[in-house]
């Protein structure tokens, strides 16, 4: 098999068959070498079955199990992971992959002793979704061991319209943002991956990785609708709704407001104990396109503000397709800062890194902006451009 994309000849129909499906149906796609998964509990059939029980069953030797944050089953929360283990239905080996990059990883994948890396996991279209800098690791340590990639594809479940946000200032790679790519990317995995392998894994590796793509069939870029089929990709990620707006109030993971992380509707709910019913007033003022704003009273149950009563807001996504999530996310900040301009507004940085706003939001042009008062176009035009997709990393 030559590097890019697999073709496979199958009726189309009126549902999207993953990657995985796919797979399943001529598991012959692939070389019969030793061979890992890096998947969690969202590699699933479209009935729900585990995706490494049915790759089993149809014959693909799993050899290892790669996990990324939050664990295999996504009991764990931001920034944990489960550790190493044996899967309990197949007994193959699970190996933690999260926090490990470079020489680390690449030992983690050596000493497994796999040819080739199934990748099959839920993203959601945010640049500053781990998952996605998982893939690019694999990618960059497959590049150095010479082991093969095989993204099995999904829908990116924000569409593939909407491409919007900043780009990304190399002095701010981190786990939550390696390379350059906007906040709403608009891409699947597989579209990533082929965008990395062509530019960004030689510049960091000198060479690109092997690496397949088994495409989706059937699936349209305009956004998807809700459905039963819904698997929540992190503890925090409960609905498309949530997917939806993450790229927006997720910057207030940046600062010292609860965005909502122990409630039981997070990146919906905001606030700190300093906040007040002025706040949804100021923010409906603003008359943002798709979603409006309602007093909420909330007390989270771990995290920021943990115990105590919050009197803040909750996001209500009217319009999906009018919403605007750079704009809504730098809206909202401007609000605060204005309205409580004596409360700290930014989370303390780690020692020897830079603010966490900065890095999710890829430069320090949006903390520096909200803080002298800029208008928004100041604030973009401050900000790193939006990097333009690569012709030849589009599929759909």
């Amino acid at each position: 098999m030559s590097g890019g994309s697999l073709v496979v000849e199958m009726v189309k129909s009126k549902h999207v068959d993953t990657g995985l499906a796919r797979l399943v149906a001529r598991p012959e796609l692939i070389a019969p070498v030793p061979t890992g998964i890096c998947t969690n509990y969202t590699g699933v059939t479209s009935d729900l079955r585990r995706g490494v029980d049915a790759l089993t069953e149809a014959g693909v030797a799993l050899s290892a199990i790669f996990t990324p944050e939050h664990g295999y089953w996504g009991a764990v929360q931001a920034g944990e992971s489960d550790g190493d283990g044996v899967d309990e239905t197949t007994g193959i080996p699970v190996i933690d992959t999260y926090l490990c990059d470079g020489e680390r990883l690449d030992a983690l994948l050596r000493d497994s002793g796999v040819q080739q890396i199934l990748v099959d996991f839920q993203d959601i279209g945010a640049r500053f979704y781990t998952y996605t800098w998982t893939l690019f690791d694999l990618l960059c340590s497959a590049a150095r061991l010479g082991i093969r990639i095989v993204v099995l594809d999904r829908p990116n479940p924000l569409g593939g319209r909407v491409r919007t946000g900043p780009g990304l200032d190399a002095a701010f790679s981190s786990f939550v943002g390696r390379v350059s790519i906007p906040v709403q990317h608009g891409l699947t995995l597989g579209e990533l991956c082929r965008w990395f392998n062509a530019v960004h894994v030689p510049e960091a590796t000198g060479r690109a990785a092997e690496f397949e793509v088994v495409e989706l069939d059937g699936w349209s870029r305009e956004r998807q609708p809700a459905d039963a089929s819904w698997v929540m990709p992190s503890p925090n990620m409960p609905t498309l709704t949530t997917a939806t707006v993450f790229p927006a109030i997720g910057l207030l993971e940046g600062t010292t407001l609860s965005e909502g992380r122990g409630t039981t509707r997070p990146f919906e709910l905001f606030g700190a104990k300093w906040t007040d019913g002025r706040l949804t007033s100021a923010l409906n003022e603003r008359q943002l396109p798709g979603v409006t704003f309602r007093e909420a009273v909330f007390r989270p149950t771990f995290s920021k503000w943990h115990g105590d009563v919050v009197h803040g807001s909750q996001l209500h996504l009217k319009d999906a397709g009018a919403f605007d999530p750079i704009t809504t996310g730098i809206s909202v900040l401007q609000t605060i800062a204005e309205l409580y301009p004596s409360e700290s507004l930014w989370r303390q940085a780690e020692p020897g890194r830079p603010q966490f706003i900065d890095l999710l939001w890829g430069s320090s042009a949006l903390r520096e902006g909200i803080d002298s008062g800029a208008d928004q176009q100041s604030i973009l035009a401050q900000s790193p451009a939006m990097p333009d997709v690569p012709a030849s990393a589009i599929l759909y």
